[in-house]
């Protein structure tokens, strides 16, 4: 028991200066937001629709397509915004918690769970649009939008539009 308590305490005390150092950091470089998945993180899922929509007519978009594409754009916006405040919320309410000399270890462990919650749910409801605008596409429209994507990623030498003229 006093092995496991010490351990806690030990993860707790190293922490806070971590935690401390992050707080001013851009979201996209803290932990939990590294690429998961091919398609890069989930909070390039709003640039991905908003390219799809702008590039519609090399994609061989339709209308109708773009139709359904900007709500489900627009509401990725609006969840991310939610998500963003949401998160800086519950990590003040952490470092409140973790002030004092002697923090309470039930509430920051209940505080870590809540932002974890926050972006579990976050993950999901990004996951659940990404579903909906692939079902959207035909087979060939997502190969273009994924060729359009690796083209985004950091380090690749040419930029979306000249990929996007190969797939012509």
């Amino acid at each position: 028991m006093k092995r496991i308590l010490l351990s806690l305490l030990l993860t707790a005390v190293f922490a806070v200066p971590a935690f401390s150092q992050m707080k001013d950091m851009p979201m996209e470089h803290r932990a939990g937001y590294g690429p998961m998945m091919e398609m890069g993180s989930m909070d390039k899922m709003g640039d991905m629709i908003g390219m799809c929509i702008e590039h519609a007519d090399k994609m061989g978009l339709t209308d109708d397509q773009v139709m359904k594409l900007k709500p489900i754009h627009r509401e990725m916006q609006k969840k991310h915004a939610r998500f963003k405040a949401d998160l800086k919320i519950a990590e003040i309410e952490l470092m409140e918690i973790m002030e004092v000399k002697d923090f309470d270890l039930e509430k920051a462990s209940s505080a870590v769970k809540k932002i974890e919650g926050i972006k579990t749910a976050h993950h999901l409801e990004m996951l659940q649009a990404m579903k909906e605008v692939r079902s959207t596409l035909t087979d060939e429209q997502f190969k273009k939008m994924k060729t359009m994507m690796m083209s985004m990623q950091p380090g690749e030498k040419k930029p979306a539009k000249k990929m996007m003229k190969k797939h012509r």
